[in-house]
Order: structure tokens, then sequence, then C-alpha cells
């Protein structure tokens, strides 16, 4: 059994270097830049700020195309508070204050890999925030045992619902358009000029659509939602998962990229492609403490 272990993490490690290298190097190129604009973030900086912080990060570093440009949101907005159209998403003029939480959000393309992020904090001591992040591992592993037992989406969407509610708080991605607690991602072909639209990339809305034409015509959809239409297994491909957790006015998430294959091997069916997070590093020290 130990050999067979050894043989898959060999395995992994060898597909990682060969198929999955890109998005992993993206993935950890933002949450550098959500680690590093954090530590940047001072009284009176406000969420449109907080965002440029980000852009300019990330443009210095090649970044030049986003599946969506960043997001900041502080104070009851990091719970989406009263949110009601797309356009409330958007960063600002909201000031950040001692001791208020604040999440950052990012999706860039790097080299043709996408990636989406979401990276939780506060500025000084919040013992909220700090329950909310914690309590956010138990959805992390949740996700990743229902997915390897192949569940619908749909159904994953409700048992992880059914936790927050147990948990004692609400679920605050049935803010997030249609409600998705996750949506598929890809590769984009690199350009010299990338335009967007409202805030996301154009070539990454395309692929997202033709994503959603093609699971149409097959019977699955890119977005991982309560409705009908994500009642289906987990399609194989890469997925960007955000649980989102709030409670009375504060709102902390996680998001990052879980891998779904066809393999019958339930540790090879699916895994998050990156271990070695900032969220991760936090619940290992909280267990060694």
């Amino acid at each position: 059994m130990a050999g067979d272990t050894r043989q898959r993490t060999k395995r992994r490690t060898t597909e990682l270097s060969a198929e999955l290298r890109g998005f992993k190097e993206v993935q950890r190129l933002s949450y550098e830049c959500a680690e590093a604009v954090a530590a940047q973030l001072r009284p009176g900086v406000t969420e449109r700020e907080a965002a440029r912080m980000q852009r300019e990060w990330l443009r210095e570093r090649g970044v030049r195309d986003w599946f969506h440009m960043p997001f900041a949101w502080f104070g009851d907005r990091t719970a989406f508070t009263g949110f009601k159209i797309p356009l409330q998403f958007f960063p600002t003029n909201r000031a950040l204050e001692p001791g208020m939480p604040f999440i950052l959000d990012m999706a860039p393309v790097y080299k043709g890999h996408t990636a989406d992020i979401g990276y939780s904090g506060s500025l000084g001591l919040n013992p909220v925030q700090d329950r909310l992040m914690s309590d956010l591992q138990a959805h992390r592993t949740l996700i990743l045992d229902q997915v390897r037992e192949r569940r619908s989406l749909r159904d994953i969407y409700e048992e992880v619902e059914r936790l927050m509610i147990a948990q004692g708080y609400s679920n605050r991605h049935r803010a997030y358009p249609f409600g998705v607690i996750a949506h598929k991602i890809d590769r984009v072909k690199e350009r010299s000029w990338a335009p967007t639209a409202f805030g996301f990339g154009t070539q990454a809305l395309k692929g997202l659509a033709s994503d959603a034409l093609r699971g149409h015509r097959e019977g699955w959809s890119p977005l991982w939602s309560p409705y009908r239409f994500s009642d289906h297994p987990p399609q194989p491909g890469l997925w960007a998962v955000e649980p989102h957790l709030g409670f009375r006015g504060t709102g902390a998430k996680f998001e990052e990229i879980l891998v779904v294959t066809d393999s019958r091997d339930p540790e090879e069916s699916a895994y998050w492609l990156d271990d070695d997070l900032p969220h991760v590093r936090r619940w290992a020290e909280e267990k060694a403490a």
C-alpha cells in the first residue's frame, strides 16, 4: 500500500511538471501578489486603490490578460452585504480601517495559463474572520472527498451549504452570478493586446462560453451552481473553487484550482493543484500550535 501511494505521488509530480506546471505557476504568482499587496494595506486605502495595486504588481511581472480584473472588498462588503446587482462587486471608495476584514480576488492569465484566487485577511486583529478562515478547512476537505465520490456538482454544493449552516454561517457565494461556488478554467491564447469587457478578459469569456455551448450539448456545465444545469458529475478539467462564508457582516473565502480527471483511482481522480498556499499553511500552523 505504501508503495502504491509513493507511485501515485511520483506520477502526479510528473504530470504537474508536464501538463499543469503553468497553472501552478500563475496560481502561486497570484497568491504572492495577494500577500505583497496585503502587506502594504494601511488605514485609508480604498478598494479601488487595492485593486490597482494588484493590477500594477502583476503587470510588472508580465501579466497582460485576465479572466477577470482584480477585485477588493473591505468591511461588510467581504460578506457581500446588500449585493443585488453585478456592478456592486466592482471596487469602490470604501476605505480600510483598523480591524477591518478584506478580501483580495484576482484572475490573471500568464503565459497562456489562468488562475483565479481569493485571499482573506484583516488590517490588524479580527477574531471573527480568523474563525471563518479556520472553519473553511472543513470545506476544502469536504469538496475534495465528494468530488472523488463522483457526486453531482449540485449535490456537493448542497452539502457545502449544509456544512456552512451547521457551522452557524451563511453561504455568501449564493450572491455570485448564478450562485456559483466554482467555474472551469483553461488555457488562453497569448496576445500582445488583450481587451476586457465589464472587467473580464474577452478571450477567457469566449472560452467559457465555448465550454458552456459544448457542455449544453453533452449534458454538463462549466459553472458549478445549485441549479439543475449543474446536476451532473464533475467534468474533467481545472476548476477554480471558492467557498465563501459570511457571519454578521464579515466574510472570508479561499479560491484555488481543483484538478479533476477521469481516473478510476480515487486519489488521482481529483486533487488540489497545490498544497503550499497561504490558507493551507495557516491550517498546518494552527494544527501544530
